[in-house]
């Protein structure tokens, strides 16, 4: 019979460690939080210290009960929720609802979940630490506060229905300023010259440097023509050759934000995706014979530490499989990337290295299988040597001017064997190969392009440069730029278009309220030194009644100047040509969570409501007869569909050309990335590229 009972958070979670803790324990699960504050109420006693008033969450009443019955039955409780601010809360309410000693050592936690891990916790089990408890607490308080205090306000002085946030606000601030940032972005010309060069059957490519020893701007069509003169019948002449060794160091392993990051580049995953399938690995996955094994560490960190003994397994697993020479003389030791990084927790990596990817891809989803190739191939090539390449700069004089060429090849590859880290932009470093070349070699010109170019507009946030700036900034912790990205999309403060953040009008007007009367809230500065405040109170050093005291005593004055002087913003319908179908009143354009809509003038009595749609000038491919549109889905992501609906089902993610494929007569669509446009035929391989006029079309 068992004598120990153990709450965990999750049914996976506590069938993993069921299996490795064996017939004395009995694993159950919380199910998340069993108590917060309540959502009819603010909840907090300001004037009596903050005290929070917590409740039972609804729905977790008979979780709650199965949870103390068992209690009764054993000797001793274990609470084993996640090692962090949150899981530490969640153990502190389940001590207080099942009336535990939570003096008492009964917390227990582990970076992974593995049978060796989970064994040495429950030998050092400790007290529930209230600094972490206190954090949390503080940071729900905070949260509570500013979303019940302020939201009222709103809704009487602007729109029911509107919201406002801590950290929400100041991201959806930052996707603003952005927004504004390009639309008063004035472009600038620029051009370039690049020259098509021969030495014997080799091309290759060499770009304008310099005139007359100076570095020259090309900044408009003058300047080239200068430069053209100066090469006009000049002999293309190798003049300097200078080769270098350079060395490229590997990428860290996995904090929670490069994590998101490197999944929305690589595997195209939002970062509430990228968490979720995180969370799998973490809890568990059935691998045959060998059973529920956890397959990577705790993915809640923004540390880069990485545990002796991970270290060890790597550089065996490195020498075992490409040599000695692929591992570096002494293990990579990474600095926190971030001034204000906690250590509590190593980087994310595999649980076990000799556990690769391909030995455990039949027990996996797709999804899991690439998010763990991921995870295993970052954190090996962290541990191993750099790579060497060797680089070529070549000054090539013609005339007056001087071009230059640039080549690279990889020397030892050493890292770049296993895994290259993705950027921003979607380019990939490649070698460049130039001939043999040596000073005073004549070369042939095979042609000179001159080009016009045009300074772009910054690039909207996509997902993951959001989280970047938001880690940069010090705004939130790892575990709130998922949950922080998802409410401010449910909330329609803004909108995904082709991958990219974008305002909506609903988001537009609340940042306007919020910066005339509340500043603070919108100033990342400010937002980063709470952060910072939090970090202290979970190390102890700081009170927590304290922190929320300062915070609220100037937020009190903010919100009676709001009460008295934020007007009542009318907003008023703005008539559409549309008449409605059911009524035959003129439709109203309203504005909802994704922007304005068509809704009928004769509300209440006529709820008829129609979205409002872009007609893109191409036949609908599929019935002929109608036009495709510009359509919103429910969560707010562009798609193209048939005007004839529901008659005709036509759909597309990818916006449909006129132009049909000139092999199979079949439907094109537009496809772009960072390197250009192309259409792509739907039926088959025809591809060809097209003018890209989209000034910012960044893929991650």
């Amino acid at each position: 019979m068992a004598d120990s009972l153990v709450i965990v958070e999750s049914p996976a979670k506590a069938k993993t460690i069921g299996k490795y803790l064996g017939s004395k324990f009995i694993v159950k699960a919380s199910m998340g939080h069993v108590r917060d504050l309540p959502k009819s109420q603010i909840g907090v006693e300001v004037e009596n210290e903050f005290n929070p008033k917590y409740i039972t969450i609804r729905g977790k009443g008979s979780v709650l009960k199965e949870l103390k019955d068992a209690s009764k039955k054993v000797k001793k409780v274990y609470l084993a929720a996640d090692p962090d601010r949150e899981g530490e809360a969640i153990a502190w309410h389940l001590a207080h609802a099942l009336e535990l000693d939570d003096t008492d050592s009964c917390r227990v936690v582990f970076n992974e979940i593995t049978k060796q891990a989970v064994k040495d916790a429950f030998k050092t089990p400790r007290k529930i630490n209230m600094d972490l408890v206190n954090a949390q607490q503080a940071r729900r308080i905070l949260d509570r506060l500013v979303g019940y205090k302020i939201s009222p306000l709103l809704w009487k002085k602007v729109k029911k229905g509107l919201s406002a946030g801590r950290v929400q606000s100041v991201a959806v601030k930052i996707i603003l300023d952005r927004e504004n940032e390009i639309d008063a972005f004035v472009p600038e010309e620029y051009w370039s010259i690049t020259a098509k060069l021969a030495k014997g059957s080799s091309v290759f490519e060499a770009k304008f440097h310099q005139l007359d020893g100076q570095k020259k701007e090309l900044s408009k069509e003058a300047d080239v023509q200068e430069v053209l003169q100066a090469i006009k019948g000049a002999t293309f002449k190798v003049a300097e050759v200078k080769e270098k060794e350079r060395q490229r160091h590997p990428s860290p392993p996995f904090t929670t934000s490069s994590l998101q990051q490197e999944a929305a580049r690589k595997l195209n995953f939002r970062a509430a995706k990228t968490m979720s399938v995180a969370q799998q690995l973490y809890e568990g996955v059935e691998l045959g014979k060998e059973g529920t094994v956890g397959l990577i560490t705790y993915m809640r960190t923004d540390s880069t530490r990485i545990a002796v003994s991970a270290q060890e397994e790597a550089k065996e697993y490195i020498e075992g499989k490409f040599g000695g020479s692929f591992a570096p003389e002494s293990p990579r030791e990474y600095s926190k990337k971030a001034a204000n990084a906690q250590d509590a927790h190593e980087a994310i990596r595999p649980t076990s290295v000799m556990r690769d990817p391909e030995s455990v891809k039949a027990f996996m989803s797709r999804d899991q299988f690439r998010l763990y190739k991921l995870v295993w191939e970052r954190f090996v090539a962290s541990q191993m040597a750099s790579a060497v390449l060797d680089t070529l700069s070549v000054d090539i004089a013609a005339g007056s001017a001087v071009f230059r060429a640039t080549g690279s090849k990889v020397r030892f590859p050493g890292f770049m064997k296993v895994y290259v880290e993705g950027n921003d932009d979607g380019t990939t470093e490649e070698e460049k190969f130039l001939p043999a070349l040596a000073p005073g070699d004549k070369l042939k010109k095979e042609e000179i392009d001159p080009k016009q170019h045009f300074t772009q507009p910054p690039p909207r946030y996509t997902e993951a440069r959001l989280v970047r700036t938001m880690e940069e900034l010090g705004i939130g912790r790892p575990s709130t730029y998922a949950p922080t990205l998802e409410t401010i999309q449910k909330r329609g403060y803004v909108a995904i278009e082709e991958k990219k953040f974008v305002p909506t009008e609903l988001g537009e007007l609340i940042i306007e309220q919020m910066e005339q009367f509340f500043p603070e809230i919108l100033d990342a500065e400010f937002t980063a030194h709470m952060e910072e405040d939090l970090d202290h109170v979970e190390e102890g050093s700081e009170d927590w009644v304290k922190v929320l005291k300062e915070f609220y005593s100037s937020f009190e004055k903010r919100l009676e100047v709001a009460e008295e002087e934020m007007k009542e913003i009318e907003i008023a319908d703005e008539v559409s040509d549309e008449i409605c179908d059911k009524c035959g009143k003129p439709m109203v354009y309203k504005l909802g969570r994704f922007g304005k809509f068509l809704a009928c003038s004769g509300f209440p009595d006529c709820r008829n409501t129609k979205p409002i749609v872009k007609d893109i000038g191409v036949t609908c491919p599929k019935c002929k007869e109608g036009h495709v549109v510009e359509r919103r889905s429910k969560k707010g992501r562009i798609f193209y569909g048939c005007d004839r609906y529901p008659e005709c089902d036509f759909v597309s993610w990818d916006r449909p050309s006129s132009k049909p494929c000139p092999k199979c007569d079949s439907w094109m669509v537009e496809k772009r990335n960072k390197q250009g446009a192309r259409l792509q035929c739907t039926s088959c391989d025809h591809v060809e590229e097209i003018e890209d006029n989209e000034d910012n079309d960044e893929i991650v």
